[in-house]
């Protein structure tokens, strides 16, 4: 059995953080979903800014876009949108299988949104409404603004995969806005069963510290990370508040293990998938961490449920001078503007294909 089956057996899905059309055209995401366990996959502008920066493929349907008057958002979206309908039919056996736990794809809202709860709120239902399909996430960064979104979002039946959090406290705050919306559902007589993902960014705190820690402590502060946080994740779905929600018939809203490609060179390329395998959650990878590994990955034990020795590092993380929860802001706020310049330069992109037609 391939370490990704292994893997997917343990109780964790696995997702693709990549899609492009050619991807889809050749055939590479159905060979993921049959050969390597793939049961959904994330998308953000970076990915389609290469995507659509990188070839042709995408050349005819912005060229027949122009003449309309489009601006070069939506026909970003119009790009998207058609992308991710034939990506989310290619799990939509897994959707149904699952009984819609798996089998999802995400579609990010504008970045340039992240602190505009009004407008987010009305551009997850208008995205959501023009894919006509029910297993895509939209996803809506967890900010302080976002978590209203998030609620309003649930509550209209959208699906939401909350994106951008770096810490406990973070998705804590995702999931208590996830909670609302579902809890305000059941008060209204509503399907309670709404999906969600909650999205803890990995990678980028090891990146943030190297060279400001000790060399015992290289590449352990983003698992220490997702350890705390999986035991709130842990507590939260043992929690009687969530029980009350679970008998009405509400889906728990599932962690998932985000910026999971290893970015030390020195470290390994599995780093993430091996030292995160965890029941009941997602990791979402890049193509090169997928296929390493199935090539040469390892299942070991998964995640203590009480966060195994997670607060014993990071008190080390302390002592070396780390302090975690200021990091965190600052790694959200980087990530928020890393967000928006990959959409900056997305639009450029496709403003210089349509001037390039005229």
């Amino acid at each position: 059995m391939k370490p990704n089956a292994k893997l997917h057996e343990l109780g964790q899905s696995l997702w693709l953080d990549n899609i492009t059309r050619t991807m889809l055209d050749d055939g590479t995401l159905a060979r993921y979903i049959d050969e390597l366990s793939v049961t959904g996959l994330t998308s953000n502008p970076t990915i389609f800014d290469k995507a659509i920066s990188g070839g042709e493929v995408y050349d005819e349907q912005i060229a027949e876009l122009g003449p309309d008057g489009s601006s070069p958002e939506e026909i970003f979206f119009e790009l998207a949108i058609a992308d991710l309908r034939r990506a989310t039919d290619l799990f939509r056996d897994v959707h149904d299988r699952t009984d819609g736990v798996d089998g999802w794809c995400s579609l990010e809202v504008s970045p340039k949104l992240a602190d505009d709860t009004e407008t987010t709120i009305e551009q997850a239902a208008k995205l959501h409404g023009q894919a006509e399909r029910d297993n895509l996430l939209i996803k809506i960064p967890g900010t302080g603004a976002g978590h209203r979104a998030i609620e309003e979002t649930i509550f209209a039946g959208i699906p939401v995969n909350v994106t951008l959090l770096f810490s406990r406290e973070h998705y804590l705050g995702a999931a208590g806005a996830y909670m609302r919306g579902v809890e305000r559902r059941v008060e209204a007589g509503l399907d309670p069963a709404v999906g969600s993902v909650a999205s803890l960014f990995v990678s980028r705190w090891d990146k943030a510290v190297t060279g400001e820690v000790p060399d015992e402590l290289r590449d352990g502060l983003g698992i220490a990370i997702g350890k705390r946080a999986y035991r709130a994740y842990r507590e939260l779905l043992d929690s009687e508040r969530w029980q009350r929600l679970e008998n009405a018939g509400a889906r728990p809203q599932r962690l998932l293990w985000a910026s999971t490609g290893t970015k030390d060179p020195e470290a390994s390329d599995v780093l993430y998938i091996e030292g995160l395998a965890s029941p009941f959650t997602v990791n979402t990878m890049p193509e090169p961490t997928l296929h390493a590994f199935a090539d040469h990955g390892e299942v070991g034990e998964p995640l203590p449920e009480d966060g195994g020795d997670a607060e014993q590092v990071l008190a080390e993380f302390d002592a070396a001078g780390i302090d975690v929860e200021a990091l965190a802001a600052r790694l959200q706020e980087e990530g928020k503007q890393a967000f928006v310049d990959s959409w900056n330069e997305l639009l450029k992109t496709i403003e210089s294909q349509l001037g390039a037609r005229t």
